[in-house]
């Protein structure tokens, strides 16, 4: 006679991971030293030394010798970036109805009005297909994001945009490292943006970063971060954590890689979920692994309580981007019915990476 299935740690069974989520940052004895370094000459208190001018280096060999700006959060560079395209008041800039918050709060910061197209429901990424009925005489940009390990199809949308003679904007915020049709995530845009948050994959706690190939976007973004100083500056001592965290990117990068690989073998049988696959070749980052919860007719509970009940197992699964299908006219116009997007914000739960760097006894 087989034994009955375990209880659920919601309904006071004992959790499958008992210690919990791992933290984030990892102990890292190459950060300690980074921090021992730029207490010892300095640094730390400066506003100008050689931590900040040494990651802004790394950057630009990392991606292809394109001009690094760093600053103080990806919301602000990807404004900065905005405003080194020439974006000012009344334009219009394209982005996803699924997308961060800050980006659609970016657009309207500097004036301009957000344009909403749709995602391609296999990817949560930006749909080119999408952009033709949304270009305007208005359009100035666009913003394109790589999210939940989707990869956009950025070669499309560069193509589409330089026929209409409209600026990219790169968002490989969750993508540091990741590789788009053969080339690096962040190398495609007309200008592009990495961030340093507290839960992202390179970690300052704050920070961010803008890169572009264009010599008028460079120099329009130093002008838009000079009120006598840098307005928006990134710490040395931020500088100095970020440096030896990029030495260990690309493999940890690999190992994510490998253990969603494993996720997604172990479930492949459940239905309940359904996984986000890419079209566009490449090898994605994640920074969230995202599924869609597809509730059958029996589901009396729905996402919520299907993540409240995998988070009291001790695993950090959360519900994705609100998004702004929801967005009133007054602040946005949305071009086509935006129908996978609105999906995505009602369907959408996301693992939060830290996990993917344990044992495969933990993935299991």
């Amino acid at each position: 006679m087989s034994s009955p299935p375990p209880q659920l740690a919601i309904h006071g069974g004992s959790p499958a991971i008992p210690v919990g989520p791992p933290a984030w940052p990892l102990a890292d004895d190459r950060v300690r030293a980074a921090l021992q370094r730029a207490y010892a000459d300095g640094s730390w208190g400066r506003y100008h030394g050689p931590n900040c001018e040494r990651l802004a280096g790394a950057l630009s060999e990392m991606h292809g010798g394109l001009q690094a700006t760093l600053c103080s959060s990806g919301t602000v560079a990807v404004e900065l970036a905005l405003r080194g395209l020439g974006v000012v008041a009344r334009d219009e800039v394209i982005l996803a109805g699924y997308d961060f918050p800050g980006n659609f709060r970016a657009i309207e910061a500097i004036g301009a009005k957000p344009v909403l197209v749709d995602i391609d429901p296999r990817n949560w990424c930006l749909d080119p297909a999408a952009l033709e009925q949304a270009l305007a005489r208005e359009t100035r940009a666009i913003i394109v994001s790589h999210l939940h390990g989707g990869i956009a199809p950025m070669r499309q949308v560069m193509e589409l945009a330089a026929a209409h003679g409209v600026g990219v904007v790169e968002d490989a915020c969750q993508s540091p490292g990741a590789t788009v049709d053969g080339r690096i995530a962040g190398t495609w845009g007309d200008v592009s943006v990495l961030s340093f948050g507290g839960s992202k994959l390179l970690t300052a706690g704050r920070g961010g970063a803008i890169l572009t190939p264009r010599d008028d976007v460079h120099q329009r973004v130093k002008i838009a971060n000079d009120r006598g100083n840098s307005a928006f500056p990134l710490s040395e001592l931020q500088a100095a954590v970020l440096c030896p965290q990029l030495d260990s990117l690309g493999d940890r990068n690999l190992r994510r890689r490998e253990n969603v690989a494993r996720l997604t073998e172990k479930l492949a049988l459940l239905d309940a979920l359904q996984q986000l696959t890419n079209h566009v070749p490449g090898e994605p980052c994640y920074f969230k692994v995202a599924w869609r919860y597809l509730a059958d007719g029996n589901d009396q509970n729905g996402r919520e309580a299907f993540v409240a009940a995998v988070e009291a197992e001790g695993v950090a699964l959360g519900t994705g981007f609100r998004g702004f299908t929801r967005r009133s006219e007054r602040r946005c116009r949305q071009a086509g019915t935006l129908q996978h997007s609105a999906r995505a914000a009602d369907e959408t739960v996301i693992l939060h990476h830290p996990v993917l760097l344990e044992s495969t006894a933990v993935i299991d």
